[in-house]
């Protein structure tokens, strides 16, 4: 089977070496996005996907506009693929470009559909406290995700994991899903089923507002947040910017024990009097524990501006936190 496989990032990279080493697929050019300036020196720097397909010597096409590049779309139309398998590449699709492929263009998607269409899925998930997300295949339409899907795989989400846990997982799962999905739509065993619109939800594109962590939250809420949003949560302390990259519900519903140190199971902390945002307890070994608007809530990773990330309870040493000090929320510009 004929392929032209369309990706950006990291997450897409084992879905393009799977298609590659398969011997049911020959991978025929790869579409990616233009090369960025990066790090101190403004270099431009390749996508992930595009170091990729140049270490196998693929052909790379990278136009500013997919819809609008002659010489691509003439490239698309001349490569004749069986199917386009296009995995977070970043641009939007024209219908000229969905049509060309026989078999059509194969999506997989980091959630299940028709739950977080859209740009940040797996952020998202993580910041609404899901239990479970997953990867779809779908048959892609002119909607935002929502065309019919084809294939469905499950994947737990646990306590701790944060925004790059998830998408590591979920990555693998694409690329299994999507063999499996190329090769049912080949053998003409695959019945897609449209999406219901009417339980359809949304993954926008993340703000820097939603990075400012605001303690009057509940805990929960607040740990969900800075391991959707992994990992560039902020807030303040003593009017610098801390970053907070890992957290444990430890008030009032403790995250499940054998997550924790044994002394999180019931650590002796006050009654809710301080303000959210107050530094309420030092944890042996764990880190600091704020008060938030319900519960509270551990550090047990986290960045002063300038400095290097560093465990809760490093970070409560080196700063010489006291209880009673206050963070507050920062301001981004």
């Amino acid at each position: 089977m004929k392929i032209v496989f369309l990706g950006t990032p990291q997450f897409a990279v084992p879905s393009l070496e799977r298609l590659i080493q398969h011997e049911a697929f020959e991978v025929v050019a790869v579409v990616t996005q233009p090369d960025k300036r990066r790090g101190r020196g403004n270099d431009l720097i390749p996508s992930p996907v595009k170091s990729v397909a140049l270490s196998y010597q693929l052909p790379v096409w990278q136009p500013r506009r997919i819809k609008k590049d002659e010489e691509v779309l003439a490239q698309l139309r001349t490569a004749k693929a069986d199917a386009f398998v296009v995995v977070a590449y970043g641009q939007i699709l024209s219908q000229e470009i969905l049509d060309m492929p026989r078999l059509g263009c194969i999506n997989a998607h980091g959630s299940l559909l028709p739950k977080y269409r859209g740009a940040a899925p797996i952020q998202w998930s993580l910041y609404h406290g899901e239990l479970e997300t997953g990867i779809t295949t779908m048959l892609m339409d002119a909607g935002m995700d929502t065309g019919a899907m084809l294939l469905k795989s499950v994947t737990p989400i646990a306590p701790l994991d944060h925004a790059l846990d998830l998408a590591k997982a979920l990555s693998v799962s694409a690329a299994d899903l999507l063999v499996d999905t190329l090769l049912g739509l080949q053998e003409g065993i695959l019945q897609p089923v449209p999406q219901d619109n009417d339980e359809a939800t949304y993954a926008p594109l993340i703000q820097k507002a939603d990075y400012q962590l605001d303690w009057a939250k509940p805990a929960i809420a607040l740990h969900n947040q800075i391991r959707g949003f992994y990992p560039h949560c902020v807030t303040t302390l003593r009017d610098q910017l801390l970053k907070v990259t890992a957290t444990a519900p430890v008030e009032p519903d403790p995250i499940k024990p054998d997550l924790l140190e044994p002394d999180l199971l019931e650590p002796d902390l006050p009654e809710q009097s301080e303000a959210p945002g107050a530094v309420i307890g030092l944890l042996k070994g764990q880190g600091a524990v704020i008060q938030t608007g319900d519960g509270a809530l551990l550090l047990k990773e986290a960045q002063l501006a300038g400095k290097r990330s560093q465990s809760g309870w490093d970070f409560a040493n080196g700063a010489r936190l006291q209880v009673g000090e206050i963070l507050g929320g920062a301001t981004l510009s």
